[in-house]
């Protein structure tokens, strides 16, 4: 009770002494084991197999293996420090010339893409000695990725590094790791990409222990991590998160680094004339695949589908896969691009694509998987659903369908804006017609381009009040003013006087 008046915090219970093992006995044997071995051959070495057996036979010892397993891995690494054979494991400062040597990694973000939570793959490209860093974000780690990553920093610092660039083993450069070695089996695409920009590779030890190796990039990576994307950005596309990731590079320039004296861009001030220029000739990044189009119009790239136009169906086309989109050629005429798809499993197809197949069926229109893309991306809007939804009424279901994909088709040569701005007109117009659409958006944009004189009346000048329906009517009455000669026939009159004249001195001839 005094103890207890005298502080209200109860004494520190005492250790209890170690309790006794059936291994005590036999540690200092093991201990002996250990010593000697430090002197034997590598290959020589017990094992802790060897050690259990050793205990068994030599001295009748009634112990478990597990037993001398926990004591030899405790026991090994403070045996060879006390006989000061322990390996050393101590960083040593360098100093990085400047333009001559530069870090590379790839470090995964999550990123709220479209309202959805996914993961894309941070990569950085970071000069050892002024610490200028560039960072760009893809969908996915692979070599187009890399290689785009590469060509984006090469770009905004201004050249190459004269030195060394240090990499991790990744899949994009190296095919294989030999042996303990620093030699490396390097991958085709990577040795062409790095020969044509004149990049001299070095490759820091596999796993964490050569993390330390580009200890720069890699915290890097951390603090950019932790200081923009937290909290998690919501974006719609990639596109808009690598803009806001080059304002962060710029306002990451002006900090320091640790203790030194000056900011990020005023050491790279000096390291930037002392770079290689970049090649003039540019570097092909896409990889490059020749897939067959299959009945349902589309082609496998990766583990994802993407759509190409219908008339394709059945031939070989050459895809060109980027780190964030491809593009399709036919022979070599672009007739495709989508925007890379992150997830595996996915498909994505453009309503476009299926549209002469779709004017000849137009019962597969409603349910087709296009048609629901294109409402979730917004191609497809409430006022195309209003259109057909009146032209069904005017002109049946299948005939409203079929007007409404050749309203579609316009597409092709009006822009998205003016052609829903020329469907909401017609459909307050009544006219329910792809000629008056197309009248309708063509107004829209003339509209838009030049500017709109009121007549007295307070409707435009020279166009009719109300809006016309069929476009060969509207062709008609904007027809351009003819500005060539009335016709005449004064040089056939001067043929024909002179005919006659020949002709009757010709019977004057034969009267005589």
């Amino acid at each position: 009770m005094r103890k207890a008046l005298d502080s209200a915090w109860p004494e520190p219970r005492k250790p209890l002494p170690p309790r006794p093992s059936a291994l005590d006995p036999y540690k200092a044997v093991i201990d002996g084991i250990l010593r000697a071995d430090l002197d034997a051959p590598r290959k020589q070495r017990h094992t802790v197999t060897r050690i259990f057996h050793r205990l068994i036979e030599e001295h009748g010892a009634d112990v478990s293996y597990p037993m001398v397993r926990r004591y030899v891995a405790d026991r090994k690494p403070q045996i060879a420090v006390e006989a000061g054979k322990a390996p050393i494991e101590a960083f040593i400062p360098q100093t990085h010339p400047p333009g001559m040597e530069a870090e590379v990694d790839f470090g995964d973000v999550a990123v709220r893409l479209a309202g959805e939570l996914v993961t894309c793959y941070l990569f950085s490209f970071r000069l050892s000695y002024s610490g200028k860093a560039v960072h760009r974000v893809f969908a996915s780690a692979g070599q187009e990725a890399f290689f785009e990553g590469h060509v984006h920093a090469l770009r905004t610092l201004g050249g190459v590094p004269r030195g060394r660039v240090r990499y991790d083993n990744l899949k994009a450069a190296v095919a294989q790791v030999l042996g303990l070695s620093r030699a490396r089996v390097e991958t085709d695409r990577w040795i062409a990409f790095r020969s044509h920009f004149g990049i001299e590779s070095f490759y820091c030890r596999p796993g964490i222990d050569g993390a330390h190796e580009k200890g720069g990039v890699e915290g890097q990576i951390g603090y950019f991590r932790r200081n923009h994307f937290t909290a998690v950005p919501e974006v719609s596309s990639l596109a808009e998160l690598n803009e806001m990731v080059e304002q962060w590079d710029l306002h990451d320039g002006r900090r320091r680094v640790g203790s030194r004296p000056r900011t990020i861009d005023e050491y790279f001030a000096v390291e930037q004339p002392l770079v290689m220029p970049l090649p003039e000739e540019p570097f092909e990044t896409g990889r490059v695949f020749a897939p067959r189009v299959d009945r349902y119009s589309q082609i496998a790239i990766r583990t994802n589908r993407y759509s190409v136009p219908v008339r394709l169906i059945g031939k070989r086309v050459r895809v060109v896969l980027h780190a964030s989109h491809l593009v399709v050629y036919d022979q070599k005429v672009e007739v495709a691009r989508h925007e890379r798809l992150i997830a595996k499993g996915g498909c994505r197809l453009d309503l476009d694509h299926y549209l002469e197949a779709m004017i000849r069926k137009p019962g597969a229109f409603p349910g087709a998987t296009a048609l629901e893309q294109a409402r979730s991306a917004g191609r497809f809007t409430p006022v195309h659903d209003a259109w057909w939804t009146q032209a069904q009424k005017d002109h049946g279901e299948q005939e409203g369908t079929r007007a409404l994909i050749e309203v579609l088709l316009l597409g092709r040569h009006i822009p998205h804006e003016y052609l829903v701005a020329g469907l909401a007109t017609a459909l307050r117009a009544g006219a329910l017609t792809a000629d008056a659409v197309a009248l309708e958006a063509r107004k829209a944009a003339q509209a838009e381009d030049e500017p709109v004189v009121l007549g007295p009346s307070g409707t435009g000048a020279g166009h009719p009040p109300g809006p016309v329906t069929f476009l060969h009517e509207w062709k008609l009455s904007h027809l351009p003013p003819d500005t060539r000669p009335l016709p005449t026939v004064t040089p056939y009159d001067q043929l024909l006087r002179r005919r006659r004249a020949d002709g009757g001195a010709h019977r004057e001839e034969e009267a005589q």
